[in-house]
C-alpha cells in the first residue's frame, strides 16, 4: 500500500510540476490550535463570527474530508515531515514524546535548499531544546513559545497571552500586545522583509487553545447571545485570529504578493470547546450544558479533541493559490486527505526539491493532492486506506483509540464500523453485518502498525554539554514518566505552581567529557522562589551525587565528571528534611571549561 501510493505520487508531481524556471510561489501556512471544523461560519456555524475566513473559504478550495491527529504537537510533526507522526518520534504532547527525531527532514529545509526564505511564529511544539528547536531545522527566523503553548512549562514564567516573551531564534525577547496579534505582526514584517524573494510563512497560533484569555469585549456579544463560558471566550480568540488572516491578506494584496501566494489555513485536531458535553463534567457543569441556549456546532460530528472519531480529527483545510489557475476558487475536494499531504503537494506546487531520504525504505506516507486540486489525472486517484491514532503514553499500544479510514469507512478500536455515506455522525456500529470489511480494514491496520513501529524504542536525547549549546535547561514538561501526572502546565495545583510531589526522568545523552553542574530549581533560573530545605540527588546513567540543601536556596548546585555517552537517562530529587521527594521541575545542566 505505502510503496504503491509513493510510486503514484513521484509520477504524478513530474507531470504536473511547474517548470524549473518559472517564478517560484510564496507559500504563508496557517495553523490554528484547537478549532474544530465547526468553529467557522463557512463550515455552517451560525453563531461564531468569522467574515475573513468565510471570505478566504471562497477563494479556496476546501479539502472537507481532510483528516489530521487527534491532537497537536502529533499533527505538527506529520505536517512538518510528511510522515504518521508516530513513525518520526511524536505520539503524545508532552513526556519527551513531542520532540521531533533529528533525522527527520521537515519542510522549511525543503523551502531553504529551493532558495526560499522561511519563518516561523507562534508555536513550534516539537522540541524546547538544542538541537531540536525550528531555528536549528531550517527556519532562519523564529519568533515562538515554549511547549505547547502559552503557560506551559516551558515557556517563560508569567506568560498569560498579553505582553508576554517569547524565544526569537534562541533568545529571549519581550513583546508587547495580544499573542495572536504578536505572532501576525511579525509575519507580516517578515513578509515586507522578504517579498522580493520566494517565501515560506509559518504562522502557528496558540489560541484558541486554553487558556481561554481574551479581552471581555472579544466574549461579550456571544455572551449576550446565550454562548456559555469557556465557549464565549474561546469563540473570542478565533474571531481575533478572524481579523488578523483578514489583515494578512490585505498585506498581500498592498505590497502585490496575493496573486503569487499560496495560503493555507488548516487546524490541528477537533474541537477543544465548541461543542458542550452535558454528558461530562460535575453536576453545575452538566446543568450549565442542559440549559445554556447555544450548545456549539459540531458539524454533525462525533465527539472532540483527542477522539479517534470524527469529531477528534476530522479539520478543516483552505488552500487559496491564484496563480495556478487550474485550482479553482469555491470548489471542494472530498476525497480523503491529510496533514502529511501537504508537504508533497508544496513540492509539486512550488518546484522543491524531491523527499530524498536517508534510506529508500523511509518514503513520505502524504501524495501529492494536486491531480485532485488542479482536476488533472484525478480519475487516477488510488483508492486510500488512512489510519489516526491518539496514543498519548510512554509507549504506543496496539489498537489503542484509532481509526482506520477510507471514503466509505470508518474501522475505530479494530471492532466498531461506521458506513460514513449513510451515517456521518458514527451512531450505529455496523461492524456485525459486516465481518469482511472489519477483517479487511483490520489487515490494512496491521500493515500500518508494521510500517509506523520500527522505531518505538528509539529516544530524542537532549545532548548534554554540546559545542552548540554548553547549557540546557531541562524542563519537567519531557519527564519520561515515573508517574503519569507530569507537570506540563506552569499553573494550577497539578502543574508546577502546585508542587507537586512527582518525578520522572529526561532521556540525554553526554556529547562531551568534562565536569558538569547541575542546578536543581522549582522554578525557571531567574525567577525568585525559594526551595525546602533537604537534600538534592542527581543520578545520570549509573553515576549520582547528593548535596545538602541550604535554608533559604532558591537551587541546589551537583557537579560531576562525565564521560561521552549515548543514549542515558538522567533524574533528579528535591527531598524535604520530613522525606518527601520530587523531582527538580528545572535543571540547568553547564559544562564548566
Amino acid at each position: 500500500m505505502f510503496v504503491s501510493r509513493l510510486i503514484f505520487a513521484v509520477f504524478l508531481c513530474a507531470l504536473i510540476a511547474p517548470p524549473a524556471n518559472s517564478k517560484s510561489p510564496n507559500v504563508v501556512l496557517i495553523i490554528t490550535d484547537d478549532q474544530g471544523y465547526g468553529d467557522l461560519g463557512a463550515n455552517g456555524n451560525t453563531m461564531i463570527r468569522t467574515p475573513s475566513l468565510d471570505a478566504l473559504a471562497k477563494q479556496s478550495t476546501r479539502l472537507t474530508n481532510f483528516h489530521v491527529d487527534p491532537t497537536c504537537a502529533e499533527t505538527r510533526s506529520a505536517l512538518m515531515t510528511g510522515k504518521y507522526s508516530c513513525s518520526v518520534g511524536v505520539w503524545h504532547t508532552i513526556m519527551g514524546r513531542s520532540i521531533l527525531r533529528l533525522d527527520e527532514k521537515i519542510m522549511p529545509q525543503y523551502f531553504a535548499e529551493a532558495g526560499y526564505r522561511c519563518g516561523l511564529f507562534g508555536k513550534w511544539h516539537l522540541g524546547d531544546n538544542y538541537p531540536y528547536r525550528p531555528h536549528e531545522r531550517g527556519f532562519h527566523e523564529a519568533l515562538f513559545s515554549g511547549g505547547g503553548g502559552v503557560g506551559q512549562t516551558p515557556d517563560h514564567w508569567g506568560n498569560d497571552y498579553f505582553d508576554d516573551t517569547y524565544s526569537r531564534n534562541g533568545v529571549k525577547e519581550k513583546q508587547t500586545g495580544y499573542c495572536t496579534d504578536v505572532w501576525f505582526a511579525a509575519a507580516t514584517k517578515f513578509i515586507e522583509q522578504n517579498k522580493d524573494k520566494p517565501f515560506f510563512c509559518y504562522i502557528a497560533t496558540n489560541a484558541p487553545h486554553s487558556p481561554y484569555n481574551i479581552e471581555p469585549k472579544y466574549a461579550k456579544t456571544y455572551l449576550d447571545q446565550g454562548v456559555p463560558q469557556p465557549m464565549a471566550n474561546f469563540y473570542g480568540m478565533i474571531e481575533k485570529i478572524d481579523e488578523n488572516v483578514g489583515g494578512l491578506m490585505k498585506k498581500l494584496d498592498d505590497l502585490q504578493l496575493a496573486e503569487n501566494t499560496v495560503v493555507i489555513y488548516m487546524t490541528d485536531n477537533g474541537t477543544a470547546e465548541g461543542v458542550l458535553r452535558p454528558g461530562m463534567g460535575g453536576a453545575k457543569k452538566k446543568a450549565a450544558a442542559e440549559e445554556a441556549k447555544w450548545p456549539g456546532y459540531s458539524a454533525g460530528m462525533r465527539a472532540q479533541k483527542g477522539s479517534q472519531y470524527d469529531g477528534g480529527h476530522r479539520t478543516s483545510c483552505f488552500i487559496r493559490a491564484p496563480f495556478n489557475k487550474s485550482i479553482a476558487a469555491n470548489q471542494e475536494v472530498k476525497e480523503l486527505t491529510a496533514h502529511f499531504d501537504l508537504l508533497p503537494t508544496l513540492q509539486a506546487m512550488c518546484n522543491l526539491p524531491p523527499a530524498v531520504q536517508k534510506r529508500e525504505s523511509e518514503p513520505l506516507d502524504g501524495t501529492s493532492l494536486m491531480p485532485l486540486l488542479t482536476h488533472e489525472q484525478a480519475e487516477s486517484w488510488p483508492q486510500r486506506t488512512l489510519v489516526v491514532h491518539s496514543q498519548r503514553m510512554e509507549h504506543p499500544q496496539k489498537l489503542h483509540k484509532c481509526a482506520v479510514m477510507t471514503d466509505q469507512y470508518r474501522l475505530v478500536d479494530g471492532k466498531e464500523l461506521y458506513d460514513m455515506t449513510k451515517d456521518p455522525a458514527q451512531q450505529n456500529d455496523i461492524a456485525a453485518a459486516n465481518t469482511e470489511v472489519v477483517e479487511k480494514l483490520r489487515g490494512e491496520y496491521d500493515q500500518w502498525w508494521k510500517h509506523v513501529s520500527q522505531k518505538f524504542d528509539l529516544y530524542s536525547d537532549v545532548p548534554l554539554g554540546a559545542k552548540g549549546a554548553p547549557a540546557q535547561e531541562l524542563c519537567c514538561h519531557d519527564w519520561h514518566p515515573d508517574d503519569p501526572a507530569t507537570p506540563w502546565n506552569q499553573s494550577g495545583q497539578a502543574g508546577v505552581a502546585g508542587n507537586p510531589f512527582v518525578n520522572g526522568w529526561w532521556a540525554v545523552k553526554v556529547d562531551r567529557p568534562g565536569r558538569y553542574r547541575f542546578e536543581l530549581r522549582m522554578r525557571p533560573e531567574g525567577v525568585d522562589y525559594k526551595i525546602p530545605a533537604g537534600e538534592a540527588r542527581v543520578k545520570i546513567g549509573d553515576q549520582e551525587a547528593t548535596a545538602k540543601i541550604a535554608e533559604g536556596a532558591d537551587h541546589a548546585t551537583i557537579e560531576m565528571d562525565l564521560k561521552p555517552t549515548d543514549h542515558v537517562q538522567l533524574q533528579t530529587w528535591l527531598t524535604t528534611a520530613e522525606g518527601k521527594s520530587r523531582g527538580a521541575y528545572y535543571t540547568m545542566v553547564r559544562r564548566l571549561e
